[in-house]
């Protein structure tokens, strides 16, 4: 026996309080193994068949993510990894390099029930180390869960901010240009000679046109060509200046030639073209603010969805809170993601729902897991419907999110909420999403989170209580 290998044995943490003849026994059926830098100690789909303890050097954990490989952890000097007592580990599912000439220690399973019936210090010791690693994985992966959906909403976030921001620098600078023309329209305007009933009358055509401009029913595409061209004709006729420009102004808030006719009788002929330049630069001026205004109340919506789903500058005590609000923000942020997957979504929610106790940011989590999920479920295919509903039952609230996707084989619709159990492909999954789900909605909430399956409906059912 390799009195010196006891020796190094006896220094890994887990073994300080393992008799020496447990390590003897240990270092008499194991064996010393030596991989170069660089090497694969194991890759995905690799069986796993016994215990490892690095003795020198170390192995550098990686995870597939994006057709890519993410470094995770590592497996340092005197540390214990592969395939444990009562472990159900069958292969590994990540990448682990060999970083630094390696030298490791190695225990084949099948000296496992000897280890069990005769060697009890050493086993508890082995499923100490065990649990410990089973809740530090499990810590890590939620971490990595939470910063892969981050990435995955910021994606998101960025595309839906980016259109209206471009809308608000675009309206911007063409109002700026716009305005630059006004100077010299302006020595046109003040040449006009016309009473106070006739300007009155002018700015009530004007702004009549403009507050009927949100409501009144939009020209189909030919219609408001033609309605262009009988503008443009109009004024062509009588010799105005960029009469085809003016039309099409004009027809946007549905002026026609009858309204021509009405300034053309109000006013003396050679003010009519000023007059009708003034109204059009009005209407220039609050299209391009309209725009500006609208482009700005999306970012603004937007930033609110984001500061809400995320509760910041809140505390993390529970309270009472509209759970349909934390619904639809996390559906704001998600619909790039929706609109890029062509689905179409319903809601049907019950009015004047009590707000239950819950902690906001958790269950705005369970939102986004179990809608993210549908996604990706509908991903590359046609018709994709996502359905929420929401009503009371009892002490409850209950959200019931349908979609019509492929559904769940039944022989997998018990473990989905296990730690760790995907079939998403490697990178694309953790498999911890719906575990999360289960230990908010049961655990953190006392709720229950359920699911119905099969092809073209799947329904995860989550029922919080109200108080």
């Amino acid at each position: 026996m390799d009195e010196s290998l006891v020796d190094v044995l006896l220094t890994v943490p887990e073994f300080k309080a393992v008799p020496r003849e447990h390590l003897e026994w240990l270092a008499s059926k194991g064996e010393v193994i030596e991989m170069k830098d660089g090497e694969h100690a194991f890759k995905p789909g690799d069986p796993i068949d016994g215990m490892r303890i690095v003795l020198q050097g170390q192995i550098k954990i990686y995870m597939e993510q994006g057709g890519s490989l993410r470094f995770f952890d590592a497996v340092e000097t005197l540390e214990i990894t592969g395939l444990l007592p009562y472990s159900r580990m069958k292969g590994a599912s990540v990448y682990g390099i060999v970083a630094g000439d390696m030298k490791a220690f190695t225990l084949h399973k099948r000296f496992f029930p000897e280890m069990i019936r005769d060697h009890h210090e050493l086993t508890e010791a082995l499923v100490h180390s065990m649990t410990d690693r089973v809740r530090y994985g499990m810590k890590q992966q939620q971490i990595n869960d939470k910063l892969v959906s981050l990435g995955k909403l910021s994606a998101g976030i960025a595309h839906e901010l980016n259109n209206p921001s471009a809308a608000v620098v675009r309206g911007a600078h063409e109002l700026k240009k716009h305005l630059r023309n006004v100077p010299d329209r302006f020595k046109a305007v003040i040449r006009i000679k016309a009473s106070d009933k006739e300007v009155d009358q002018v700015n009530d055509l004007l702004f009549q046109k403009i507050a009927a401009s949100t409501s009144a029913k939009k020209l189909s595409l030919q219609e408001k060509m033609s309605r262009e061209d009988e503008l443009a004709g109009w004024m062509d006729e009588r010799g105005m200046p960029e009469a085809y420009a003016m039309a099409e102004t004009l027809a946007d808030y549905n002026f026609d030639t009858s309204d021509l006719e009405f300034l053309s009788a109000l006013a003396r002929s050679e003010d009519l073209p000023a007059i009708v330049m003034w109204i059009c630069q009005m209407l220039t001026t609050e299209r391009l603010v309209n725009d500006i205004e609208e482009a700005s109340g999306r970012i603004n919506a937007l930033v609110s969805s984001i500061k809400t789903y995320t509760h910041m500058d809140r505390g993390v005590e529970k309270e009472r809170a509209d759970l349909l609000a934390g619904i639809r923000n996390t559906i704001t942020l998600l619909s790039h993601k929706l609109k890029s997957a062509n689905i179409h979504v319903t809601e049907d929610f019950q009015q004047d729902l009590p707000q239950p106790l819950i902690y906001i940011s958790m269950m705005n989590q369970v939102w986004t897991n179990i809608i993210d999920n549908a996604i990706d479920a509908m991903e590359g295919r046609t018709g994709n419907m996502l359905g929420i509903h929401a009503h009371r039952d009892r002490e409850f609230i209950a959200v019931s999110i349908i979609d019509n996707g492929p559904g769940i084989p039944n022989e997998i619709q018990d473990k989905i909420f296990d730690s760790f159990f995907t079939t998403k492909p490697v990178g694309k999954g953790t498999g911890l999403g719906l575990e999360m789900v289960r230990q908010i909605v049961h655990q953190q909430h006392h709720g229950k989170v359920e699911v119905h399956s099969q092809p073209g409906r799947t329904e995860f059912k989550v029922c919080i209580p109200i108080d």
